[in-house]
């Protein structure tokens, strides 16, 4: 089948964009998409959000995910037979035990990456130059994680285990890098601000972990910061939910009018206990490279969402409007909450985070706004200007 959505070039300052080769409807699947590379973040891991090692499908069931989540063991879900969860597939390394969600995942791990991370017995040694970074690097980075420096150790040992090593340096040389001044920011953003002694003592214990003559690159002060910046401008954040894919499953069951609301009210219930208990972390949580997602521009009236509905890393990007032929296709940088905020507010936002100020047609229906925040000004903003303005912009 063809592709519905191709990358091109648009210009030196925006780089690339991602365009529909075809009429797509609303509520489309544009594309799925799987990750060159990912891993899932370091706390998350730690405070057993339990996810396969590769794919980082959920590994508990919904019923222990939600008795973990809410703090109470004697929690019993109704519809089991709703949870997707298949523990009698799922396998553990033999040399280091992570565990997989199938023999599928655990021999593409083995195939690409985990044959140079594999700790072996030294799974729990705190000596170990890949435990110390990971150490280290926890005591940098704490939650909400946005990132993980166990994603550049994946991408050097995919290229260490690699045969055709120079095809994957292709592969990750298409994310977007940055100049040196931007890189600063990016690298800024992640460590804050001892970033630069921070920075130094990862790149060491990275190098001690890692080296390879081949790469030597990667690992010198500005190789290592552009690395970062790769990852810090590129990464996906995944999310995988055992639960929330017990709740899809509920929601779609068709059950009598009092059994519904009985589920509706039990499942409404569940999640204002939980947040009470676990706060905003639900998710087994990580990042990824995607080659073709990664190339979609930010819109604060975006006309694709990405999603994670198959409770893995597979990215299913979904158009939220019509888009024609030939159209951008762009997806929001930023939550539902923060593009409710005033242009001000956004772009201050996708400044810090993204480096770039933001020219979509609601901000460009906004341009003449006062510059004020958020929290100064006041609610309703002219949706009829924007509307007219996105005609009018669609051919931009």
């Amino acid at each position: 089948a063809g592709a519905a959505a191709e990358a091109r070039f648009i210009s030196s300052a925006k780089g690339k964009g991602l365009f529909a080769t075809k009429n797509i409807r609303k509520g489309e699947t544009v594309f799925v998409e799987r990750p060159v590379v990912s891993s899932q973040f370091l706390w998350n891991a730690l405070y057993n959000y339990r996810a396969c090692d590769h794919c980082l499908r959920a590994l508990e069931t919904a019923e222990e995910n939600a008795q973990r989540l809410l703090g109470k063991s004697s929690l019993v879900l109704p519809h089991p037979e709703q949870c997707s969860i298949r523990k009698d597939l799922h396998q553990q390394c033999p040399r280091c035990q992570v565990t997989y969600c199938s023999a599928a995942c655990r021999q593409a791990a083995l195939e690409q990456y985990h044959q140079v991370l594999c700790l072996g017995p030294s799974r729990d040694d705190p000596t170990h130059p890949l435990n110390k970074l990971q150490e280290a690097w926890r005591n940098m980075h704490y939650p909400p994680e946005t990132s993980s420096i166990m994603l550049m150790a994946r991408m050097v040992a995919t290229i260490k285990q690699a045969k055709d090593k120079e095809w994957w340096i292709k592969a990750f040389s298409q994310f977007c890098s940055k100049t040196a001044n931007e890189e600063e920011e990016i690298v800024h953003k992640l460590l804050g601000d001892k970033f630069k002694g921070q920075l130094e003592l990862l790149r060491l214990l990275f190098t001690e972990a890692l080296y390879d003559e081949y790469l030597s690159r990667w690992f010198t002060p500005e190789g290592f910061r552009s690395l970062f910046a790769l990852v810090g401008t590129n990464g996906q954040g995944i999310g995988t939910s055992s639960l929330s894919q017990w709740v899809h499953a509920c929601d779609a069951l068709d059950l009598p009018t009092l059994q519904r609301e009985e589920l509706d009210a039990f499942i409404d219930q569940l999640y204002k206990d939980i947040e009470k208990e676990s706060g905003e972390f639900l998710n087994c949580e990580g990042s990824g490279l995607y080659v073709l997602q990664s190339c979609c521009n930010h819109s604060c009236i975006p006309n694709a969402e990405t999603s994670f509905p198959e409770n893995n890393f597979l990215l299913h990007l979904t158009a939220l409007e019509d888009i024609e032929a030939g159209e951008e296709i762009c997806i929001s940088y930023l939550d539902c909450c923060q593009r409710e905020r005033s242009r001000h507010s956004r772009n201050k936002i996708l400044r810090e985070n993204y480096l770039f100020t933001c020219s979509c047609p609601k901000c460009l229906a906004q341009a003449d706004d006062a510059d004020v925040t958020s929290d100064e000004e006041e609610e309703g903003e002219g949706e009829t200007d924007d509307a007219e303005l996105e005609d009018e912009m669609t051919d931009v």
